[in-house]
């Protein structure tokens, strides 16, 4: 039987932190040698290019996206897909849309490519774009060549296998894993569509150089789009109870048999490391030699509760609600 949140809030909820502490923290920039090569190679690319999708994490709507891709990209019909929708608290779905649409990105759909959810809509979509702009002179080829392209593993290859199975009855034809960083280089066109006869060209998730801030780093890293090690898998467990509390995601603590929810990671993860038996020995240096002692596995634990935020086992968040609720300049600019 799943507990009502509010019981779950003990009195101690009072004195929970109200935002998150960023001093002293940085995150690593991750721009390998393949992001830099796959940039210019799309660059080269765009000439034979009728329309870009650009994937993105649902869960970050309006944070993380690379702006280089809008520099670098130039002007071509563009769709936003918003990905792992099954994840994401959408409860204001239509302001985050509109939120978008000030910003400029007119066209946006919500995706689940695990399950299929929403992608017939896409063609449609693409299509329409497509026809309704300028095309770059092609002759008479009628073929339309779409890139995907992303922040690392928001699941572009997932799109392209979703696409193939909607249109095509066929399997995989992209890598997918749960990783950043599985594809590393710019594929030859992907089939997912006959009618209009349609491909795709994969490419490899680039984040920006540099991240705008710490905060939005933790954003992308919470959700998978940078190697854990390179924030702190301790550091992204802070930040992912912090946030599951705010939004009063109490999940954690059923799935756990925490009792009740906690502001303290190093006591979360202690509870949850003791639950699990992750456990390591520690020698400990005495005035009578050493000693080895048991103590909880901080690191596993870590890992363990990143995982099961990632896989939806601990409920649907919404990183962006800051951003929702601050005021916005108009700006009819088009993507």
């Amino acid at each position: 039987m799943r507990v009502p949140a509010g019981a779950l809030w003990s009195a101690a909820g009072a004195a929970w932190r109200r935002g998150f502490s960023f001093a002293g923290q940085d995150v690593a920039r991750w721009f390998p040698g393949h992001m830099a090569k796959g940039l210019k190679k799309m660059q080269r690319s765009l000439k034979l290019v009728d329309c870009i999708i650009e994937v993105h994490d649902a869960r970050i709507p309006l944070s993380g996206r690379n702006p280089l891709f809008q520099e670098a990209l130039g002007i071509k019909p563009h769709l936003l897909v918003l990905n792992k929708m099954d994840l994401a608290d959408l409860k204001e779905k239509q302001k985050i849309v509109g939120h978008l649409n000030k910003e400029g990105v007119k066209n946006v759909i919500f995706t689940n490519c695990l399950k299929d959810e929403n992608i017939k809509q896409i063609v449609p979509v693409v299509t329409e774009l497509i026809e309704g702009g300028y095309r770059y002179h092609r002759g008479e080829n009628l073929e339309y060549c779409i890139m995907v392209i992303g922040v690392p593993n928001v699941g572009k290859s997932s799109l392209i296998n979703s696409l193939r199975r909607q249109h095509l009855r066929k399997g995989k034809a992209s890598r997918v894993g749960g990783l950043p960083g599985v594809t590393k280089a710019v594929m030859s066109k992907i089939q997912v569509c006959e009618q209009p006869l349609m491909f795709l060209l994969d490419t490899p998730g680039v984040l920006a150089p540099r991240i705008q801030d710490v905060e939005t780093g933790l954003k992308l890293a919470t959700c998978g789009t940078i190697l854990d090690h390179l924030v702190g898998e301790d550091i992204i467990a802070d930040y992912l109870l912090f946030t599951l509390n705010k939004q009063q995601q109490f999940r954690y603590v059923e799935h756990y048999d925490l009792g009740e929810a906690c502001d303290d990671i190093g006591s979360v993860l202690k509870r949850i490391a003791m639950k699990l038996k992750k456990i390591h020995k520690v020698k400990v240096l005495t005035g009578t030699g050493d000693v080895n002692v048991i103590q909880p596995n901080y690191s596993a634990a870590a890992c363990d509760f990143i995982r099961n935020f990632r896989s939806g086992v601990l409920g649907q968040v919404m990183f962006d609600t800051a951003i929702l609720e601050e005021p916005q300049a108009n700006n009819d600019s088009d993507s």
